[in-house]
């Protein structure tokens, strides 16, 4: 599962404090829908959560010792929304203090945890990038540079691997590149074109009402010559904080109890939806070798 949120807090980085919600609370909520899952043979969650947005490592820690599965979790800050889940202090910090700041994350651990993070996840707004987006996004390619660990980014690729050059010199490789939420965009030959260039594309907004819309983009990748570039999940937060019982949880099991199913009656055979979900290759261990530049 690559894209998944265990916990999602959106009060504002200005505001957001553990003390907002109660770890033990989250994880008799969470915790079923999560054992639940690996009963259905998962064995990796990608926790999604920027940091400022809910991230816990801690928590996270907890919840994969006590459900069997493999939680990894994430650096990097989520820029979109104008900003709001921001700290202060990036505002004032140069790219290459936030990467400073999310390599030791990775080479040290994520304070006071210790837990290392898996990838780098960052968020800008839609349109000509802002000041503090753009300097998200050149911290992101220096990170990467430096550690290895793959750039998971919203908005996708027609704004994205331009952007990502020009923002920092460094010639980034696509293959460091995963598109999330692909699914949105309606021009599919951007698909292609990202794919190609060897990025990957995540259509990660399975659930039982897009059932349809999904199959139809994976064929489609399978038709181009490009399914192993595609990597699937739902992108279900798990426990909203600030709503009683962390307000509703579909669970994280219809990709596997619902989708496949489907995936295999439309005709795609055994070693595909393999391929889709646990086929090791560089974006699912979530480290890129090699970069040109």
């Amino acid at each position: 599962m690559i894209h998944e949120h265990v916990l999602v807090d959106i009060v504002g980085a200005g505001r957001i404090a553990p003390g907002r919600y109660d770890g033990g609370e989250v994880a008799g909520v969470v915790l079923p829908h999560l054992k639940q899952l690996r009963s259905l043979g998962c064995r990796t969650f990608v926790d999604c959560t920027p940091a400022y947005l809910g991230r816990d490592p801690a928590l996270l820690a907890r919840l994969a010792q006590s459900s069997g599965l493999h939680i990894l979790t994430n650096t990097g800050f989520y820029g979109a929304a104008g900003g709001k889940y921001v700290p202060e202090f990036a505002f004032f910090a140069t790219a290459e203090d936030l990467a400073a700041r999310w390599t030791g994350e990775f080479e040290a651990g994520i304070p006071p945890t210790g837990i290392r993070p898996a990838l780098i996840k960052i968020g800008v707004d839609a349109g000509p990038l802002s000041k503090m987006n753009g300097k998200l996004i050149s911290a992101a390619a220096l990170t990467h540079l430096r550690t290895g660990m793959a750039i998971a980014r919203t908005p996708g690729w027609p704004r994205c691997h331009g952007s990502i050059e020009s923002a920092e010199k460094s010639w980034v490789s696509p293959a460091a590149f995963i598109w999330v939420h692909a699914q949105d965009e309606k021009d599919r030959s951007f698909h292609r074109k990202a794919a190609e260039a060897g990025a990957w594309i995540g259509f990660d907004g399975i659930s039982s009402q897009t059932v349809d819309q999904n199959i139809d983009l994976i064929r489609e990748t399978r038709r181009a010559g490009y399914l192993g570039r595609v990597l699937i999940s739902q992108d279900v937060v798990g426990f909203h904080v600030g709503e009683e019982r962390g307000g509703y949880c579909p669970g994280y099991t219809f990709l596997f109890s619902g989708f496949l199913p489907q995936l295999r009656k439309s005709g795609f055979d055994e070693a595909e939806t393999r391929m889709l979900t646990m086929r090791t290759h560089g974006a699912h261990s979530l480290r890129v070798t090699k970069s040109w530049g």
